[in-house]
């Protein structure tokens, strides 16, 4: 059950209480009462392709040092502490751990600022911005944010299995297996038992079951009799059907 919310000034004097006894339970209850402010800070990073659990873990480890480190003799509001803290650990995260093939941690950091720049830009110009404003926006050059650009290439992306903004997951929007991949081996098979025919069975299954020839026009084309054409093919197909159990 969770404990009451205490007044700001209450909240103080557990702050200074913790400081001077380090005791474990009134740690527990001074994280326990800031955890909303965790979770607000975890979701502001939670549109950059890491789950919003994952970053509320973050947060709440980052929470916690910053309850063990605050001095509430600075006269600082914790929240302010606490908000720098979290806010750095999220950052560092994906710094850190968001790319799948490393990049200078001078580019990784521009990467980052270029995601709100572009949504505040685009509002603020009805348009997507171009590199030149997202350079200046980020008081960078051109050539820096084209650097940043082509890096967050290599970001590291989420699992299929992780969930989208539309309904379920990634996987469960990708299209069906083909259903020419199933036939694949069966064709090869088939290729390998026409080689095995002489030239002109072969030449008569392609004018009966390719160019779609009638066993009259075959034999007008091979110029043989249709009784000849009739029993080649039949003896072809029985050998193909054999000829595929083998392989099989």
């Amino acid at each position: 059950m969770a404990r009451p919310v205490r007044p700001a000034e209450e909240t103080r004097e557990v702050f200074a209480e913790f400081a001077m006894t380090r005791d474990p339970v009134l740690r527990d209850e001074l994280v326990e009462t800031h955890l909303g402010l965790s979770r607000q800070l975890a979701r502001r990073f939670s549109h950059r392709g890491e789950t919003y659990d994952d970053l509320v873990q973050v947060a709440s480890f980052a929470l916690v040092k910053s309850v063990d480190r605050f001095d509430p003799e600075r006269g600082v509001e914790f929240s302010t502490f606490a908000t720098r803290t979290i806010v750095g650990e999220l950052k560092r995260h994906f710094r850190d751990r968001g790319w799948a093939i490393r990049a200078p941690r001078r580019v990784q950091e521009l990467y980052l600022e270029l995601g709100p720049a572009i949504d505040s830009l685009s509002q603020e110009l009805g348009r997507p911005p171009t590199v030149a404003e997202l350079a200046m926006a980020t008081g960078t050059s051109e050539e820096a944010v084209l650097e940043a650009m082509e890096a967050g290439l290599s970001y590291r992306t989420s699992s299929i299995d992780a969930p989208d903004r539309r309904d379920g997951t990634i996987a469960s929007h990708l299209g069906d297996i083909d259903s020419g991949f199933g036939g694949a081996e069966d064709r090869m098979l088939l290729a390998l038992s026409m080689s095995r025919l002489p030239e002109r069975e072969r030449t008569i299954l392609k004018l009966r079951f390719v160019d779609g020839l009638t066993q009259s026009q075959i034999a007008a084309e091979i110029g043989i009799s249709q009784m000849h054409v009739s029993r080649l093919l039949a003896g072809s197909l029985t050998e193909l059907r054999e000829s595929f159990g083998a392989e099989l």
